[in-house]
């Protein structure tokens, strides 16, 4: 099963909202989310299922992937709020039975994406992984036994994925 790491987009800035679940995408980060998703779009992928962080700047990335045309399907996902915890989410791998199912979408936050790579990769958090606003990692994930037992086939900041050929 292939899984896509998606870090929301610029958001306003940390601090200057009383509830920091409530702070937004500003409207370069939504311009810029879009940019990536197309991009997305264009390399031909398609997720069966967009799961994210209930927090408004990573709900806004999903709802902008599943405009783009990513995907027909976006469920909130506790878990993958700052605070989730990658148990959780394996628990739930361990009951969704999609037997067409063969790509997922998790959209969330940082340093929580790169410490779950690394801890589907290597079994534990190595601190080596950083995943830009817009960023994507891509990993190829065994869904019977994930933690260690994956591998990495993709990561990309959106500088990379906007670049011009």
């Amino acid at each position: 099963m292939d899984v896509y790491l998606i870090r929301h987009g610029l958001a306003g800035e940390s601090g200057s909202y009383p509830d920091d679940r409530e702070r937004p995408l500003t409207e370069e980060g939504k311009k810029k989310t879009r940019l990536v998703a197309k991009r997305l779009k264009e390399l031909a992928l398609r997720f069966d299922l967009i799961l994210t962080s209930p927090l408004v700047r990573a709900h806004q990335t999903a709802e902008i992937l599943l405009d783009v045309g990513l995907s027909d399907h976006l469920e909130l996902a506790d878990y993958l709020a700052p605070d989730g915890a990658i148990a959780d989410w394996v628990a739930w791998l361990s009951s969704w039975k999609q037997a067409d199912a063969s790509t997922l979408a998790l959209v969330g936050h940082e340093p929580s994406l790169s410490t779950w790579a690394e801890t589907l990769l290597w079994g534990n958090s190595q601190g080596v992984i950083t995943l830009k606003k817009a960023g994507v990692i891509g990993l190829a994930v065994d869904p019977e036994a994930p933690i260690a037992h994956s591998s990495l086939f993709l990561l990309a900041g959106p500088k990379l994925l906007l670049a011009k050929s």
